[in-house]
C-alpha cells in the first residue's frame, strides 16, 4: 500500500511538473527605444556586417559560440556557410611573446552569396587560466570527496568563474583589453579573404582597411557577463589608442582619419547577463560623466570630441539570474563616458523557466538564467531583427511586451 501511494504521489507530481512545462509563460519585457537589429544591415547595398561575440567568467574554448551564431545566421536567412572557419592567435603588436586568446571567424551567406555575416568569437580566457591554477588543488580528489555531490558542483564552478573578476581587476586587465582591441582591428581589416588563419599574428593600424570601409561595414558586438565591461573599456581604450590621450607616442595621419570615421559609426552592444553595475564598485568615475548632451547633440559644445556617433546597449537580464542587473539611466548618465553617446535598452526577460510548488512558492534555476540567454529563441530574434520595425521576428510579437521610451 505504502509502494502504491508512493508510485501515485509521484506520478502526480510528475504530471504536474509537465502541465507547467507545456505552457510557457516565460516573462519578456522591453523598455526602451526602437532598435533595428543586424537585419537592415545585410540590406545594405554596401559594406559587410560584421559581430564580435565576447564571453564572459570561466574557461572557454574556441568555438563555444558556435550554437549561437548558428541560430543567429538561421533567423538571418543564411543558409551558406564557408567549409572551414579561420583561427587567429592573438597576441600583442608589442610583445609577440604574449598569448592572449584566440579569435575565430565564420563566414554566412544567403543563397544568392549576396548577404554576408562575418562572426567574429574571441576566446581571452586563455590569459585567466594560469592564474586559476592557484586553486586547482581545491578541486582534486583531496578535498572534493569531502563534499556532497551538488555542492561539489558549485564549488567547482564557483573556483571556475568567480577568480575572473578579481583577475581582471588586476595585472591582466591590460591583456585581455588588448586582445579586445586586437580582435577589434582585425574586425575592421578587410574582407574574409584577407584574414590570416592559423599563426599568431598581430594586428596594426596599416592592417586595416580603408576608411571608406570603415565607413560602409556595419559592426555589433555581443557580450555576456564580464564580456560587458571588457567590451565598454575596450571601446575606451581604442579611443585612447586613436586619440593618443598619453602623448607618448605620435599618431599617424591614418590614426586620426580613423578616429574622425567612428565618430560616425554606431557600434550596437547586446549585453547578456549585464554586470556592469555590480562591476563598477570600487571604480572610479570616468573622465566625462554626465554630460552626454554636450557630446553627443549636433548642437552640443563638445560634440566635435565624441567618440562614437551613439552606441546602443541593448541589456538582457533574466530577474532569476543572481548575476545580473538592469541598467537604470542615472547610472548610465554618471558611469559610462559620455563621449559613447551610450542610449540603453532594458529588456526583462526569464531564461528559466518558472515552476509553481504547489503553492509553496516559485522557484527557477539560477544556474540556468545565468548562462541560457544565448540560446534563447527571443533573444537571437532580438539581436537578428530588433524591435519597432517591420522586420522584427515573429516570436518577439507574439511573446515580448515592449514599452518604448522616449527623451
Amino acid at each position: 500500500m505504502i509502494s502504491g501511494c508512493a508510485s501515485f504521489s509521484k506520478g502526480i507530481t510528475e504530471a504536474f511538473l509537465e502541465k507547467q512545462d507545456a505552457v510557457d509563460n516565460r516573462v519578456c519585457e522591453i523598455l526602451g527605444p526602437a532598435f533595428d537589429g543586424l537585419k537592415p544591415n545585410l540590406y545594405q547595398a554596401h559594406g559587410k556586417t560584421k559581430v564580435l561575440m565576447i564571453h564572459g567568467v570561466g574557461n572557454h574554448s574556441p568555438g563555444y559560440a558556435t550554437e549561437f551564431a548558428e541560430k543567429l545566421a538561421k533567423e538571418l536567412d543564411l543558409s551558406v556557410t564557408a567549409k572551414q572557419h579561420k583561427n587567429i592567435k592573438l597576441t600583442s603588436p608589442t610583445d609577440k611573446t604574449k598569448k592572449l586568446g584566440n579569435l575565430r571567424i565564420q563566414r554566412f551567406l544567403d543563397k544568392t552569396k549576396q548577404k554576408e555575416l562575418l562572426f567574429y568569437e574571441l576566446t581571452w580566457s586563455e590569459i585567466t587560466a594560469k592564474y586559476k591554477e592557484i586553486l586547482a588543488y581545491d578541486n582534486s580528489g583531496e578535498y572534493s570527496f569531502r563534499r556532497t555531490k551538488v555542492n561539489e558542483m558549485m564549488k567547482k564552478f564557483s573556483n571556475d568563474t568567480g577568480p575572473d573578476p578579481i583577475i581582471y581587476l588586476g595585472e591582466s586587465r591590460e591583456d585581455i583589453l588588448t586582445a579586445f582591441t586586437q580582435s577589434f582591428c582585425w574586425m575592421a581589416s578587410g574582407n574574409w579573404e584577407d584574414l590570416p588563419d592559423g599563426s599568431p599574428d598581430a594586428c596594426w593600424s596599416k592592417n586595416l582597411s580603408s576608411v571608406e570601409s570603415i565607413l560602409k561595414d556595419h559592426y555589433a558586438f555581443v557580450s555576456h557577463s564580464l564580456g560587458s565591461r571588457i567590451a565598454i573599456d575596450g571601446f575606451q581604450k581604442i579611443a585612447e589608442i586613436l586619440g593618443n590621450k598619453n602623448k607618448k607616442q605620435k599618431i599617424s595621419e591614418k590614426q586620426k582619419i580613423i578616429a574622425m570615421a567612428l565618430k560616425n559609426k554606431q557600434l550596437p552592444l547586446y549585453m547578456m547577463s549585464n554586470q556592469l553595475p555590480m562591476l563598477q564598485l570600487g571604480r572610479s568615475l570616468p573622465e566625462v560623466n554626465n554630460q552626454k548632451q554636450d557630446y553627443c547633440e549636433p548642437q552640443g559644445k563638445f560634440y566635435s570630441q565624441r567618440i562614437l556617433s551613439k552606441t546602443p546597449i541593448i541589456a538582457f537580464s533574466d530577474p532569476n539570474d543572481l548575476l545580473s542587473y538592469a541598467i537604470p539611466q542615472k547610472f548610465a548618465d554618471t558611469y559610462l563616458d559620455s563621449r559613447l553617446c551610450f542610449e540603453v535598452t532594458n529588456i526583462n526577460i526569464n531564461i528559466a523557466k518558472v515552476f509553481d510548488i504547489f503553492g509553496l512558492g516559485e522557484i527557477a534555476n539560477p544556474l540556468e538564467a545565468h548562462v541560457g540567454y544565448d540560446t534563447d529563441d527571443r533573444v537571437v530574434g532580438l539581436i537578428a531583427k530588433g524591435i519597432g520595425g517591420s522586420d522584427t521576428a515573429e516570436i518577439v510579437r507574439e511573446r515580448c511586451r515592449w514599452i518604448e521610451t522616449i527623451d
